[in-house]
């Protein structure tokens, strides 16, 4: 009995003297979805003759030197109800033959969202669908995290898991 309590009681005490001060937090994982982003959504009109469009990117959006800039472009609905979203430059092949492209620009200020095309295109071609009621997404990721995750930027779904959006 008296080695029962002698081993309960070191027990007890080496428990005792295992506790300490907690030491400070550490980071956050990638696990689940954290702020490391952000994206806001446009729906634009490209018009003659430059079918270029200019989109503010938002004050509350800090833009870094480092940080990539993605655009991409809603292109239908799957039969499940959910949105298909392209990575641009986006080619784009239309029935009546040839191809353009949609592409854009950007610097800390505005993002520009064109359609070019080789200078054999006749931009009088493109369908009212391919112009107006355009919508895209803008994602903004530091590049440092884009480094750091085995990150599909083709795909949007996986990209914004890791974004904030406005």
């Amino acid at each position: 009995m008296k080695r029962i309590l002698t081993l309960i009681s070191v027990f007890v005490l080496f428990i005792t003297a295992c506790e300490g001060p907690q030491g400070p937090p550490g980071f956050d994982g990638f696990d689940g979805v954290n702020f490391v982003g952000q994206s806001f959504e446009r729906t634009v009109d490209f018009v003659a003759p430059d079918y270029r469009v200019e989109i503010e990117i938002p004050l509350d959006i800090e833009l870094f030197e480092s940080d990539m800039v993605l655009v991409y472009h809603l292109i239908g609905v799957d039969n499940d109800g959910f949105d298909i979203w392209r990575l641009l430059p986006d080619t784009v092949f239309p029935q009546n033959g040839g191809q353009f492209q949609y592409n854009f620009e950007h610097n800390f200020d505005f993002v520009d969202i064109f359609i070019e095309a080789p200078s054999t295109f006749d931009f009088n071609t493109l369908l009212s669908g391919d112009t107006l009621g355009q919508t895209f997404r803008v994602v903004i990721l530091p590049v440092d995290f884009i480094n750091s995750v085995d990150l599909n930027l083709n795909d949007l779904n996986s990209v914004m898991n890791y974004v904030e959006q406005d």
